[in-house]
C-alpha cells in the first residue's frame, strides 16, 4: 500500500485567471486606443523601446530598442504577459512583459517600468 501524500503542483500566479481578473488595468495602454503614428516609449528593467504605431487594430508597429532592434523594424505587438500562458492582446502594462512577433519569432521584453505616449498630432504641430 502506497501511503505517500500526493500534492497538487504549484501553479505560478501568472497562470491563474484570478490574477488577471483582479488586476487594475489603468497602468497601461491598449493599442486600439491610440492613433496611427503615435509614439510609445517603453522603459523596461533592462532596455528602452521606441514604438511607432502603424495599425492600431492589427498591432502592426515599428520598434527600435533592446538587443534585438538596433534600428526600426516592422513587428506586431502581440500583447502584455506575466510570462505565463495568458496574454492581454495588443496592450502594454507596467509590470508586464511586452510580447512582439517578428518573422515567425516571439521577442519577450523584461517587465515594463514606465510607458509614455507622444501623440502623432504633437509631432505634426512641431513641423509647421
Amino acid at each position: 500500500m502506497n501511503t505517500s501524500e500526493i500534492r497538487p503542483a504549484s501553479v505560478p500566479a501568472s497562470a491563474l485567471l484570478s490574477t488577471w481578473t483582479e488586476h487594475d488595468w489603468r497602468d497601461g495602454l491598449k493599442l486600439d486606443e491610440l492613433s496611427a503614428l503615435d509614439r510609445v516609449i517603453a522603459h523596461t528593467c533592462y532596455s528602452t523601446y521606441e514604438i511607432i504605431v502603424v495599425s492600431p487594430s492589427t498591432g502592426e508597429i515599428l520598434v527600435r530598442g533592446g538587443q534585438f532592434f538596433p534600428e526600426f523594424a516592422p513587428a506586431r505587438l502581440a500583447g502584455a504577459s506575466l510570462g505565463g500562458s495568458l496574454l492581454k492582446m495588443r496592450s502594454m502594462y507596467v509590470g508586464f512583459r511586452i510580447e512582439l512577433a517578428l518573422d515567425g519569432r516571439v521577442i519577450i521584453t523584461s517587465p515594463v517600468r514606465t510607458l509614455a505616449v507622444e501623440p502623432a498630432s504633437v509631432r505634426a504641430g512641431e513641423l509647421m
